[in-house]
């Protein structure tokens, strides 16, 4: 079930949820699981105006990596996550919501949750938006993309939002992430979707799929390098 016809979504970020989150997250869970986060790519995020940032999907670690990569510490804004209903809902959905993420029914979108979405790129907001849809399992290759993050880059620009596309790649030292593991992300070279229409969709999500796949490379090749974290 999505968000029930008429009724607007909405998302917000609770001050002191999110800075508990930061600490709980930042300086507690991921220090404490992998030895080493590596970065790259940092220069690419922008620090105003409406970004979409779009990981590959390796693990629920991911969610508390991006952050981590791309969050207040480094760009002083929120990323805003557009996630499945199914976690949406209970307690963990009530923790969700007011660190600003929002339900999208994957299947069959509703234009109250795009709608809500082209809102936060035209307020200027971070979104993270996985373009799989779905965590891909090791050995699951090449990325298979659903093209909802191309049709959201098409709805704004439709706005007159011209919304940066940045490919992200996730890695870890295993493919089910173990204590003491490498995590690592690489941020890749803004894009932007050329075109309208059907056609202008599925090749720039296969380009993105292109462009996600080579900084997922460059973020294995960390984990088993040993990479060091760059700064911005």
């Amino acid at each position: 079930m999505d968000q029930p016809a008429g009724r607007a979504v909405t998302s917000d970020v609770s001050p002191w949820l999110g800075r508990l989150a930061m600490v709980a997250t930042q300086d507690l869970a991921l220090p404490l699981w992998f030895r080493q986060v590596s970065v790259e790519g940092q220069e690419w995020l922008p620090r105003s105006g409406p970004v979409l940032l779009a990981p590959s999907h390796k693990a629920r670690w991911d969610a508390l990596l991006l952050p981590r990569a791309a969050g207040r510490r480094v760009t002083s804004r929120d990323c805003r996550f557009m996630v499945t209903v199914d976690e949406m809902r209970g307690p963990q959905g009530w923790v969700l919501r007011r660190l600003g993420c929002f339900p999208v029914n994957q299947a069959r979108p509703s234009l109250a949750s795009l709608r809500h979405a082209v809102d936060l790129l035209a307020a200027g907001e971070q979104l993270v938006v996985f373009p799989e849809g779905r965590i891909r399992r090791d050995g699951e290759q090449p990325l298979r993309l659903q093209q909802g993050l191309a049709r959201l880059a098409a709805l704004a620009a439709n706005r007159g939002v011209t919304v940066p596309v940045l490919p992200v790649g996730i890695a870890y030292t295993h493919a089910t992430p173990r204590p003491c593991d490498r995590a690592a992300i690489c941020i890749g070279v803004p894009m932007q979707m050329v075109g309208e229409g059907r056609d202008a969709a599925g090749a720039f999500t296969r380009e993105l799929a292109v462009a996600m796949a080579r900084q997922e490379a460059r973020a294995l090749a960390l984990t088993q390098a040993g990479g060091v974290e760059r700064s911005p």
